[in-house]
């Protein structure tokens, strides 16, 4: 049986930084209440027109491509990891398909937010072990930016996330003791509305306990974009900081000590963990819970921000990048986010 290896990796960034401070002529905050919260000091938001999701994720995949040796025609799946597509439907994976020009290959959209990388990288690994495809494009890309609520009210979650693009090329290999050793996945929708984005949405039982019958048809669609709800924020993601924060620092390690169970690993023996980059503080807990040095785990969450899907792909390639990952490190990497969803990812690199 194959084993599925990182042959290339590649992540975008927006050229605009928009700093702490930028955000204080918008909202009532300040550098040091962002800092202290979140460890973020600046983030990246793309051009309002000109960027978006997909065409990130196309920068980020160009490199990803080149940097694994082969031309988009080698490709033989997309695995697309967003919560923020440039459409409703369709998905940023046949968009990222028709302008790298790729051959008709499969494109499969993930949407599991925060933990969608983990996810999207689960489901290329099966693909590869099974043989059914040699050359994966895996891809977690946002555009956060556009859709954020920039006033006083809003600020508890506008500070945290940015935009960007990180995309990996995993590749069949037949090389014994390498790749990907195994991959962890959970979800638990009991707190499903502790961090979402209740509208756009097709149900408004989602948010209220109305009954359709009681409504004519004009009534209705009132209630799934009204101007109450605009007032109530619903067009907002919504997230209960202290509620996530407090799942988060308990399903961080708990799935991290999963995946070394499971092969056998002690803590000692990871080389570089990279957690999802949602909050510099639930870093630094996982970080002390788990006994780890600095030199063992990689965070970026201080000039990027919260990237969601994006946020390992892109800390990945800049380790990778700065010569923090080596041929025969373990390296280790986990998110939790929305749904509630987690997993963890452990691999011989």
């Amino acid at each position: 049986m194959p084993s599925s290896i990182i042959a290339g990796v590649g992540h975008y960034v927006p050229s605009n930084v928009v700093t702490n401070k930028d955000l204080t002529k918008l909202m009532d905050t300040t550098d040091e209440w962002i800092i202290e919260r979140t460890g973020i000091r600046e983030r990246r938001y793309a051009h309002r027109t000109e960027e978006t999701t997909t065409t990130m994720g196309i920068e980020a995949s160009k490199i990803a491509i080149k940097n694994a040796g082969l031309k988009n025609e080698d490709i033989d799946f997309i695995i697309f990891a967003t919560l923020s597509p440039d459409y409703y439907f369709p998905g940023c994976g046949v968009l990222l398909q028709r302008a790298l020009k790729m051959q008709e290959i499969g494109a499969l959209d993930v949407r599991n937010q925060c933990s969608g990388f983990i996810y999207a990288m689960s489901i290329a690994d099966q693909f590869i072990k099974t043989g059914m495809y040699k050359n994966i494009l895996v891809v977690g890309s946002e555009k956060h930016s556009f859709g954020l609520d920039f006033t006083t009210r809003g600020r508890n979650i506008s500070v945290i996330f940015g935009d960007g693009a990180g995309a990996v090329v995993v590749q069949a290999t037949e090389e014994k003791g390498r790749g990907i050793l195994s991959t962890h996945l959970h979800s638990d929708g009991e707190s499903a509305e502790l961090l979402a984005m209740y509208n756009p949405g097709t149900h408004a039982n989602h948010w209220t306990d109305v009954k359709y019958a009681d409504f004519n048809n004009a009534e209705l669609a009132d209630m799934f974009m009204s101007h109450a709800m605009i007032d109530k924020a619903q067009n907002f993601p919504f997230m209960d900081g202290q509620a996530v924060f407090k799942k988060a620092v308990v399903k961080f390690p708990e799935v991290i000590m999963e995946a070394l169970g499971k092969n056998k690993l002690k803590k000692e023996d990871i080389n570089l963990l990279i957690t999802h980059q949602a909050n510099l503080r639930i870093s630094q807990f996982v970080q002390k819970t788990l006994g780890l040095s600095d030199d063992k785990v990689y965070n970026n969450i201080d000039r990027y921000g919260n990237t969601t899907a994006a946020s390992i792909p892109i800390a990945l390639s800049e380790a990778f990048q700065s010569g923090k990952i080596i041929e025969g490190d373990i390296v280790c990497m986990a998110a939790f986010g929305s749904g509630f969803t987690w997993g963890s990812l452990i691999m011989k690199w």
